[in-house]
């Protein structure tokens, strides 16, 4: 029991100190400290010591013997280089949601991009934070809806991986709009059970995304 609760405690540090590198809390050549951490979180050395491992693994720290844990982070490179496999797994996606989406999947859509369009249509003006915490639950949701885990786990990751980027991307109300759009057609398309038509324009969307950023200047 008290190594399973020692795992779960490492676990939540990891997630922690993971979401803090990739919302930019800690940038690239950052030490992770590890009294540090373990202070704010309220944890010993060794979860912390066990999360930065798992990071190192996932190639976002860097441990150097005797010296410390140094932020690697996602480069610029590595945006691009992820939107680029990205524009071809979230048509996958799209094409496998068309083909094995539920009802009840389905409605939920749905009920996003409802919320998404009444967001950006808000007289005070849309709040970027929000229209973007809806765009990741309608990916999120089509990832389930694609029926495969395993393609699931890997957009999930990506989607993670470039938050920054993404927040990036809804900086411009126009862009914002026209991902809501797109997001339409695409449920849209898997309605009709279009799987064809699904793949195609959910690889436009991650195109028009990456156009965006590059327009943003990152």
């Amino acid at each position: 029991m008290e190594e399973h609760q020692e795992h779960s405690l490492g676990g939540r540090v990891f997630q922690k100190i993971r979401t803090d590198i990739l919302k930019g809390r800690y940038k690239e050549s950052d030490e992770l400290r590890e009294n540090a951490i373990g202070k704010e979180l309220g944890v010993s050395r060794t979860p912390v010591r066990e999360a930065l491992r798992q990071l190192e693994l996932e190639g976002l720290v860097t441990i150097v013997p005797n010296r410390g844990a140094y932020v690697t982070g996602i480069s610029h490179k590595d945006v691009w280089d992820i939107y680029v496999i990205r524009s071809f797994l979230e048509g996958l996606c799209a094409r496998w949601a068309a083909e094995h989406i539920t009802d009840e999947q389905l409605e939920g859509l749905e009920e996003i991009l409802l919320l998404s369009e009444f967001q950006i249509n808000r007289e005070s003006g849309f709040n970027t934070d929000q229209v973007t915490a809806l765009d990741g639950r309608f990916h999120a949701a089509l990832y389930e809806a694609s029926g495969s885990r395993m393609l699931s786990r890997v957009l999930t990751d990506f989607h993670n991986y470039v938050q920054v980027a993404r927040k990036t991307s809804f900086v411009s109300e126009e862009r914002a709009r026209r991902s809501i759009r797109e997001h339409r057609q695409i449920l849209r398309a898997i309605r009709d059970r279009d799987a064809e038509t699904a793949e195609q324009l959910a690889n436009e969307h991650i195109m028009h995304v990456m156009q965006n950023l590059k327009k943003q200047g990152y």
